[in-house]
Parts: C-alpha cells; sequence; structure tokens
C-alpha cells in the first residue's frame, strides 16, 4: 500500500537547513551592523546623490556640445 504524499517518510532535515539560514542571516546582519555601518550608510548617500548630479551634468555637456556644434 503507497502511503499519501504527505504521510511519506522524509529525508529532508527542515531544522538543520532552518538552523543554518538563520546563522547566515544572523552572520550578514553583524556584518552590516559592525564598525562601519554609519560611515558605510553615509556614503551610499552621497554616492546616490552625485550620481544623479554626474548624470545631469553630462547630459546638459551633451546637449552645450550639440548646440556650439549646430552653431558653428
Amino acid at each position: 500500500m503507497s502511503y499519501p504524499h504527505s504521510l511519506a517518510p522524509s529525508n529532508i532535515d527542515f531544522i538543520r537547513s532552518d538552523f543554518d539560514a538563520l546563522a547566515s542571516h544572523m552572520q550578514q546582519c553583524a556584518t552590516a551592523h559592525g564598525r562601519w555601518s554609519m560611515a558605510r550608510s553615509h556614503l551610499q548617500h552621497v554616492r546616490a546623490i552625485a550620481a544623479g548630479h554626474i548624470v545631469t551634468l553630462a547630459c546638459v555637456a551633451v546637449f552645450v556640445g550639440i548646440g556650439f556644434a549646430i552653431a558653428a
């Protein structure tokens, strides 16, 4: 007689895999909130602002260059 799928014996160790996932997550959290986390956060914020300004400045430079090329 065959067992229904939900009653079949399982070879998967859920507790061990959950424990490993939790340990990995705790390691990532500890790394993320380490000594330099605040400085890293501020640098990411500055980088995001600077990236937007660099792209805007590049677009303006291209349009000004096209304008000078057409006017010449």
